[in-house]
């Protein structure tokens, strides 16, 4: 098997060797070079040519969020970030990095090897993963700001023509994602007018992680949009997003849902788990919700969208074409899970159209 090449990029000489030494030391890997900063990193890349590169993104010189804007469109190559507890990390995913990793506090016992093995994952699955370079990215200041006013916009870029008077059958929206899902997910969601049944949502990310991205999908989405607290109402025109290092289930509270936010062991291989949610759904919402799988590695969510589909759901899975990484919808697809494939610039208009049948 060809090994994957790969190329490190980080300021810090401590951290960026130890990377070099512990990947390379990896049978899957050949570790093709490193680069001190993002400036060096841009004259190396088209010389290396790898499969797949690191990224730091607070570096002097030239920011990743710079270099992802810079060279992505002339080196299309897959990028994970390695970073610290940073909301810049969203502003360098939507500049077309395909995943992140949080660096690891080396002192804490357990936590360089969990790091470790979490990023030799989304390499050795990143390796393969379908670069998205965004069609018109900001010419000046950053992301956030960008978002921010385009959510002031009122109507545009929403479907909220096509919605029905009611939601009739359906009370809640579950959604479920992975690498590539924080963009997927904007996409969906952005799209979505202020008045819709309740939506819930797992996206693989740790903790510290959530709050900032359900931060910033609430400063671009018509709905409010939090991180989600054990006992939050699963109500019309909001959206629960699994706090990171968390399982969260729907269940039933009286004549509606709230969400169970506990901490316990990862399922199928994560936590927050989409299984886990897609499960819980299956069991208390039943026929009365709209499962959708976005973009993932691995198989999470695939087996509880199955019982969501055997339980009356109707469930949605995104296409190989417009997937970062085409796993979980896949594995969901593959096991007869899915209702209907989309391309993910066409998942809101499903969805508002099974609204208008329930």
């Amino acid at each position: 098997m060809r090994k994957i090449r790969l190329m490190v990029v980080d300021d810090s000489i401590l951290f960026r060797n130890w990377m070099v030494q512990n990947l390379g030391a990896d049978p899957r890997f050949e570790v093709v070079g490193y680069a001190v900063n993002a400036l060096e990193a841009k004259d190396k890349l088209p010389v290396l040519k790898p499969d797949i590169m690191t990224l730091d993104i607070e570096m002097p010189g030239m920011t990743g969020i710079d270099f992802l804007r810079e060279v992505l469109p002339l080196h299309p190559v897959p990028i994970i970030l390695v970073s610290s507890l940073n909301v810049r990390v969203f502003d360098a995913l939507a500049a077309g990095a395909v995943d992140f990793v949080r660096k690891p506090d080396m002192n804490m016992e357990g936590g360089k090897e969990a790091f470790l093995n979490t990023l030799k994952s989304k390499l050795a699955a990143g390796a393969d993963a379908k670069v998205r370079i965004p069609a018109a990215p900001p010419s000046h200041g950053d992301a956030v700001h960008a978002a921010g006013a385009a959510a002031s916009a009122p109507t545009h870029g929403t479907v909220s023509s096509r919605l029905p008077a009611h939601f009739g059958n359906i009370d809640v929206i579950a959604i479920g994602a992975s690498t590539g899902g924080t963009e997927a997910i904007l996409e969906v969601v952005r799209q979505f007018p202020a008045k819709m049944p309740g939506i819930v949502i797992t996206q693989h990310m740790p903790p510290g992680f959530t709050s900032m991205y359900a931060e910033r999908l609430n400063r671009i989405c018509h709905l409010k949009v939090k991180e989600a607290c054990h006992g939050d109402k699963v109500q019309s025109g909001q959206i629960l997003l699994a706090p990171g290092g968390l399982q969260m289930r729907v269940v039933r509270m009286g004549s509606g849902y709230s969400v169970s936010c506990t901490s316990e062991a990862k399922v199928s291989g994560h936590r927050p788990s989409v299984d886990v949610l897609f499960d819980s759904v299956a069991t208390h919402v039943k026929n009365r919700a709209i499962g959708v799988i976005l973009t993932g590695m691995g198989a999470d969510g695939a087996a509880g969208l199955l019982r969501m589909r055997k339980a009356g759901a109707y469930t949605i899975g995104q296409n190989q074409e417009t997937c970062v990484v085409y796993g979980m919808p896949m594995e969901a697809y593959r096991a007869g899970a899915v209702c209907v494939q989309s391309a993910l610039s066409s998942i809101p208009q499903v969805v508002m159209a099974r609204l208008a049948k329930a």
